[in-house]
């Protein structure tokens, strides 16, 4: 049994006191830990036999910060008391106590742990260690000095940009900003300089630096409060919707304007600000949620599987387009060797260009040295056939070519032929059912899913698709597949469209539906980007897909869940693609696309060219029995573009296509931009929606729209949750569907 967080300390010869805080594995700062923390510390400043303290982490890291499980088990209130009497111990205990003290880093020190080791004289940290305040990501600020201290060790410009972005420096990096005094080479030479540091500091050889009180680094007031009033314009421009970056400047201008203890004081009551908006317990919820995707009933939860994990060194690559080579260049990235097959060599070609590309753009970003590049490529082999020479060692396939079943089909067959009977063969389709791809297989059971969302090597989302006859193994080496290549892998039922692209059909449709209805849909783009907080708008998503593709997909939609969808056989997109305007990469969608300067590409809005597509769109509705609307808000918009979303995502949770509702709310954020500051798309719709709410407006709009009231009637899942007032993310608990009764 493992000991419970705390600190140990031991006093070499030479008085040096060594601090280590203790809680596996990366030593966040539980109350426990901070409580350990100040009793030995006051117990050094007593001891004579003590001349300094040098302060460390166990393993391998210093310390990752403020045990953030604690904002999931303790009251607000609780959670305030303990920063803000951490903030005036680490004050009092680390900077100002008569002893010196000296932060010996290695591995993380993010957030609080960050901020204890700017509380202290000095630091020293090995070259690879990683230092920052990330909390801006949690929806709170800096609250153990960060937002004073920082900006006083690396100048006022550079600490806002830290902590704004929630960016952290490597140690050889620090060292340059000025944050990191001393930089040890190796981890075993780590302790030894930092005890020589803080021997120099009790000898006076080095001077002692209380960091809140120093000014030498900082810009002269006139110049920061310039950079403070842009640092606030920028923020609010950047992130419309949150208010806690904007606290995090007033604390900082507080201590810039009135001196560091001042600054604390305004730090911890922005601090207990934030803690209370909506958006801290939405950022929460996602931190919490991707942590949990990993854990599957029967998978990953602790359940011992017979077969045996396999070994994953090998990866085929079917498919070199966009996606394809997206997923190559992510598997070697992980270490693996990457077997593409083409259909001919041209094709193999531009894929095999298309992964050097991507290889390429990273060494001219610096975040990957020429030789590493030539080692990757050299892993890469591209083939025309199926031989089993080269299939026999692949560990797993992932098929990446068009969305055509009889194509998909044939692959697969061809592959059980010459692949080993333990390599996990996947299919990267975005909406086919993977039974139907697997129908010509001798062992159908063999198939999962493996969707990426493009670019492939960029997106961080990875739904694991399984069917009722999947293998619990083949899905957990599939997730071990997807946290090798560094994405949060979430494991989904198979259904048309799985969870992702299924949850947001109506989302495309709806916008579609409105502005057959007569809203401006330009409007409608400004208004889910802007005001709801989305990457785009709709339209604006449609030219990136691309028009052609956008239609096929909404067709298997219709196809499958007919009563429910909205389709205009006169629509936008329909045509469009007649005119091969289809999007971004032909030039012209809703939006024209005219390449600027510097290869950039400049969006603009062609009334005179759309306008006429529109008004033709509207004529079929009209047909269709699609009303004409007037005076429809901006709040309207949104609940008509996104209630239909939260409609078919109850569908998706009472169907069991997701284990949990955090699964919905990571997956929507991680693949389709939905606003990490609210939560998730369940988190955002019980928090600020409620489905009592929800449910009677889209009645409403079901009454609005009589001929088309299907896209709109609330689900039973939603009914039973409104009629019983529980949160949607809760409703698995008691609601079991007809789908799940069978």
């Amino acid at each position: 049994m493992s000991a419970g967080p705390t600190c140990t300390m031991s006093v070499d010869r030479q008085g040096v006191a060594t601090i280590v805080l203790t809680n596996a594995p990366v030593n966040a700062l539980h109350p426990d830990v901070l409580a350990a923390l100040q009793r030995l510390l006051e117990e050094c400043h007593g001891r004579s036999d003590v001349k300094c303290v040098v302060i460390t982490g166990s393993g391998k890291n210093f310390c990752a910060g403020f045990d953030i499980a604690q904002f999931a088990a303790q009251s607000p209130d609780k959670v305030k008391e303990s920063v803000s009497g951490a903030s005036e111990i680490l004050t009092r205990v680390l900077e100002e106590g008569s002893k010196p003290t000296v932060a010996a880093i290695q591995g993380v020190a993010l957030g609080g742990g960050c901020e204890v080791a700017a509380a202290c004289n000095a630091r020293v940290a090995t070259p690879d260690a990683k230092i920052g305040l990330p909390e801006l990501q949690l929806g709170i600020i800096p609250g153990f000095g960060g937002t004073q201290r920082l900006p006083r060790l690396v100048g006022l410009q550079t600490g806002l940009e830290l902590i704004l972005t929630s960016k952290s420096v490597k140690g050889s990096k620090a060292h340059s900003l000025g944050l990191v005094d001393e930089v040890a080479q190796t981890p075993q030479q780590l302790l030894a300089v930092a005890k020589a540091v803080a021997l120099d500091l009790a000898s006076g050889k080095r001077k002692r630096v209380r960091t809140l009180e120093r000014e030498d680094r900082l810009e002269p007031k006139d110049i920061a409060k310039m950079i403070l009033g842009i640092a606030k314009e920028q923020t609010k421009k950047r992130a419309p919707n949150v208010m806690h970056p904007l606290l995090c400047i007033d604390a900082i201008e507080a201590g810039i304007l009135k001196g560091g203890k001042a600054g604390l004081a305004a730090e911890t009551a922005a601090f207990n600000q934030a803690a209370q908006l909506p958006a801290h317990k939405a950022l929460v919820n996602i931190f919490f949620a991707a942590r949990g995707t990993k854990k599957v009933k029967g998978v990953s939860d602790g359940t011992k599987l017979s077969v045996p994990k396999r070994k994953l060194q090998t990866v085929a690559v079917i498919g070199g387009g966009l996606m394809g080579s997206g997923i190559a260049t992510a598997s070697l990235q992980a270490g693996m060797s990457v077997v593409l097959k083409e259909i001919n060599q041209k094709f193999l070609d531009a894929g095999i260009q298309r992964i050097h590309k991507n290889l390429e753009s990273r060494v001219k970003k610096g975040r990957l040295s020429e030789d590493k590049f030539k080692q990757m490529m050299s892993r890469v082999k591209g083939v025309l056939t199926y031989s089993k020479q080269d299939f026999q060692r692949v560990d797993i396939v992932i098929e990446a070519v068009i969305e055509v079943v009889g194509l998909k089909q044939q692959i697969f067959k061809d592959l059980e032929e010459v692949c080993r009977p333990d390599c996990v063969l996947s299919t990267n389709t975005s909406t086919i059912d993977i039974t139907v791809i697997a129908e010509k297989m001798r062992n159908p059971e063999r198939i999962i899913g493996a969707h990426f969302f493009s670019p492939a090597h960029v997106m961080p989302l990875l739904e694991i698709v399984r069917s009722n006859l999947t293998p619990p193994d083949i899905t957990r080496d599939l997730l071990r597949y997807g946290s090798m290549i560094k994405k949060t892998p979430v494991v989904v039922g198979n259904c048309t469209g799985f969870a992702v692209n299924r949850v947001f059909f109506p989302y495309t449709m709806a916008a579609m539906l409105l502005a057959d209805a007569g809203v401006d849909a330009f409007r409608i783009d400004k208004i889910v980007q802007k005001v709801f907080g989305m990457p785009m708008g709709p339209f604006r998503l449609s030219d990136l897909v691309g028009g052609d593709i956008g239609q096929h997909v909404g067709a298997n939609f219709i196809q499958s869940f007919p009563e429910r969808t909205y389709g205009n056989a006169n629509g936008p997109l329909v045509q469009m693609n007649q005119k091969k305007w289809l999007g971004e990469k032909t030039g012209r969608g809703f939006y024209r696309y005219d390449k600027g300067e510097k290869k950039r590409t400049k969006m603009v809005k062609d009334l005179e060219a759309i306008g006429p597509v529109f008004q033709e769109s509207r004529r079929a509705a009209q047909q269709l029995g699609v009303p004409h609307l007037q005076g429809v808000s901006d709040r309207d918009i949104v609940e008509m573009i996104f209630f239909p979303v939260v409609n078919e995502a109850c569908r998706v949770l009472a169907e069991g296509v997701v284990e949990k509702s955090k699964d919905m709310d990571i997956a929507t954020v991680m693949s389709m931009g939905f606003p990490a500051y609210r939560g998730g798309l369940v988190h955002w719709a019980d928090s600020e929606c409620g489905a009592s709410y929800i449910a009677s407006r889209l009645q409403t709009f079901a009454s609005m729209f009589p001929q088309q009231s299907g896209f709109f009637v609330p689900c039973e899942y939603l009914l039973h949750c409104a009629y019983k007032g529980v949160p949607l993310s809760q409703g698995q608990s008691f609601y079991v569907s007809p789908i799940a009764k069978l």
